[in-house]
């Protein structure tokens, strides 16, 4: 199975700024998650930017890199466009890898890949892995999900789902992993669409994919992985780990 792996990777992030380029250990962030990559099975592995200044700590560590428009509204419409540059068929298949996962297993980001390569149903793959943490259930920040008998979402959500309507729970809640994994002229199509309703009511994409009626296969992994870099206390949490190593 080849596929490659795409990293969106912009500059101005909110909660982050300048976030690709945040040193630790001695290293932009960026290329952590380069490195993160290089660990999966992909014969193709891009660093898709806004920034000349990442594009240029993207060469110098020997990563290939590419330039795209700085007001796209997602990573997922970075990649697209990536996609096009790169002259990517329209059957291969892109794994998303966003530019702020340094923590991600390759082993994860293959069995992204080949869930969706062995779903030609699906038009996305995903992943998830078990909550344990009672006090993650509860948090909108992580997006849960649940799937049907066959693998298959059937909703994302930032509120807790399924609700546990008697105690104790008869089902467990699972983390939904930002990784996703599409077909080049899936990909173009999805982009194409307006952002829809319940995509913009809980303000995630994926969303989009599932009212317009589109499969979302998900891998459910058996090991919890370690949450993104989103803020300036989770870097320096990293900074830590890291350190400690």
């Amino acid at each position: 199975m080849n596929f490659s792996v795409l990293i969106p990777a912009r500059f101005d992030s909110t909660r982050l700024p300048g976030k690709p380029l945040a040193e630790a250990g001695g290293r932009p962030l960026i290329q952590w998650v380069f490195e993160a990559a290089c660990r999966s099975a992909a014969e193709r592995i891009v660093i898709v930017t806004d920034d000349e200044r990442v594009l240029e700590a993207a060469n110098s560590f020997g990563a290939e890199a590419c330039l795209t428009d700085k007001h796209h509204a997602s990573g997922t419409d970075r990649v697209a466009e990536a996609a096009r540059q790169l002259d990517i068929e329209p059957e291969g298949i892109i794994v998303n890898l966003q530019g702020d996962e340094p923590r991600m297993p390759g082993d994860l980001i293959d069995k992204v890949a080949r869930t969706l390569a062995d779903s030609p149903d699906a038009c996305i793959a995903t992943a998830a892995h078990v909550i344990e943490e009672e006090e993650e259930l509860n948090n909108p920040n992580i997006v849960k999900v649940v799937c049907a008998r066959n693998g298959n979402a059937l909703y994302f959500s930032r509120s807790r789902l399924p609700y546990p309507r008697r105690a104790p729970a008869d089902s467990a809640v699972y983390r939904h992993l930002g990784i996703y994994a599409y077909r080049h002229k899936y990909l173009r199509r999805y982009t194409s669409r307006e952002p829809s309703v319940l995509e913009r009511t809980e303000c995630l994409e994926q969303l989009r994919a599932l009212e317009y009626g589109d499969a979302i296969a998900v891998h459910r992994s058996t090991c919890a992985r370690p949450a993104g870099i989103d803020t300036p206390d989770d870097l320096q949490r990293f900074r830590r780990e890291i350190a400690h190593a």
